[in-house]
């Protein structure tokens, strides 16, 4: 029987070699600290501090402003500067709350405080971790207390944790699979907690032998967790095609994953769930990997929120040669930076500084019709058709197209032989979609 996978797709350079052997290190910040007001889909927190203010480790100081949004967190004990607009990785100015590091790490009452998981009801569950601030720390950022809230939780029947990492570069999700796996099964065991139908499945794909002969060593006496070995291809960790390798169920962007029976949540969404709900410590962490070839020293880092990239980048030892690309994220789908100066926020997860901007260098030319971008579709529609309805700015032709299923994951644009910019050209008429229909 061969490997879980989806159709589509693509094999990239990995460049998992740059850190995948360099254990997860603490990263203490040195200046002052930005937590931005909005970290996450949704609206944003409503700040519950103002200048002058001190703050402790643990304390929330942005209250979640509606349901589908997410409460912030103080990584740092201090005093609170300003509330102020600072630009974060995607180049938009946010609200943020600054916060003046005092450096002593003053924790608020019952932070870290031990309780057993078991003893708690469903609600409490939820409640703790909308309260702990946990989001989709797989990049989407979506409130993770609205997604173990599904309509019918009875028809709830797999849990899967997302161990894929298929973006090229990234380790942190493997360093912590090696180095935390017993909170992935704990965490685990809280989220079945709440779905008494539901089973759960850790998907790795198989360039992480040692992750998964650790996670399958780990589950083989839980009756209701197993391992499922995933055919290393990007974007094998994206929902969609998660779903598809796990359970064979399909599903499109009018659907939620519980309308296949499904939830799917990153690694390290799941530790952290297990940090909130037994040890009391909500979301203040994120582990970031620091990498490319223009990086000194890679390395994996568990940096507090609100940490500034260029304190990351020091602690790398800096460039050992000028990058032409630094990236917040990974090379498929993470943002080009032109500022190092933004914090770190829940849903970052890696900085990629790269030698060679092999993007810019390309020219592209007149498509040829080879089909290479539909075979490699992840969501089976037809990219060279699309970027003509882009290119005449047809919203009707590109929606008929099903353009609106497009993920974005990179694909077409990486296999093209023409160098088409496809995959921005279909991010920019989304958004002329979604704003045509707001409008209307």
């Amino acid at each position: 029987m061969g490997l879980a996978t989806f159709k589509g797709g693509i094999h990239t350079y990995e460049g998992k070699e740059l850190s995948e052997n360099k254990p997860v290190q603490v990263l203490q910040p040195k200046g002052e600290m930005v937590f931005p007001l909005s970290q996450h889909i949704g609206a944003p927190a409503k700040p519950l501090v103002a200048a002058g203010d001190q703050v402790l480790v643990g304390q929330k100081i942005g209250e979640a402003n509606g349901f589908i949004s997410a409460c912030v967190i103080s990584s740092v004990s201090g005093t609170v500067k300003t509330i102020e607009p600072r630009m974060v990785a995607n180049g938009s100015m946010v609200m943020s709350i600054i916060v003046d590091n005092d450096g002593k790490y003053q924790e608020a009452e019952g932070f870290g405080k031990q309780r057993d998981p078991k003893s708690l009801s469903k609600e409490e569950i939820r409640n703790i971790v909308k309260e702990a601030g946990i989001v989709g720390l797989g990049g989407a950022g979506f409130p993770t207390h609205v997604k173990l809230t599904p309509k019918d939780e009875t028809k709830i029947d797999t849990i899967i944790v997302n161990g894929a990492e298929c973006e090229p570069y990234l380790t942190s999700d493997y360093r912590m699979m090696l180095e935390e796996p017993e909170s992935i099964i704990k965490g685990l065991s809280i989220i079945l907690q709440l779905f008494d139908n539901a089973k759960g499945v850790i998907g790795i794909e198989d360039n992480k032998p040692e992750a998964i002969r650790v996670m399958t060593e780990l589950v083989k006496d839980e009756p209701r967790i197993t391992v499922c070995p995933l055919k290393t291809k990007y974007p094998q960790g994206g929902e969609r095609a998660l779903i598809y390798a796990v359970t064979g169920r399909k599903i499109n962007s009018s659907m939620l994953p519980a309308d296949a029976g499904c939830i799917v949540d990153n690694v390290d969404t799941v530790i952290s769930i297990y940090n909130a709900v037994a040890n009391s410590t909500p979301l203040i962490r994120r582990i970031i990997t620091v990498t490319g070839d223009a990086i000194a020293n890679p390395q994996n880092y568990n940096v507090r929120t609100g940490t500034n990239y260029a304190e990351l980048l020091e602690a790398s030892g800096g460039f050992k040669t000028e990058p032409e690309k630094v990236i917040s994220g990974g090379p498929m789908m993470g943002q080009a930076l032109f500022n190092m100066n933004i914090p770190v926020t829940k849903t970052s997860s890696a900085l990629t500084c790269m030698s060679k901007d092999e993007v810019a260098q390309s020219e592209s030319t007149a498509c040829i019709r080879c089909g290479r971008c539909v075979n490699v579709c992840p969501s089976r529609v037809v990219p060279q058709m699309m970027m003509q309805a882009a290119m005449r700015s047809d919203i009707d032709t590109f929606v008929k197209l099903d353009g609106m299923e497009c993920c974005e994951c990179g694909c077409c644009a990486y296999a093209c032989p023409a160098k088409l910019p496809l995959t921005q050209a279909f991010k920019e008429m989304r958004k002329t979609v979604i704003a045509s229909r707001k409008k209307a």
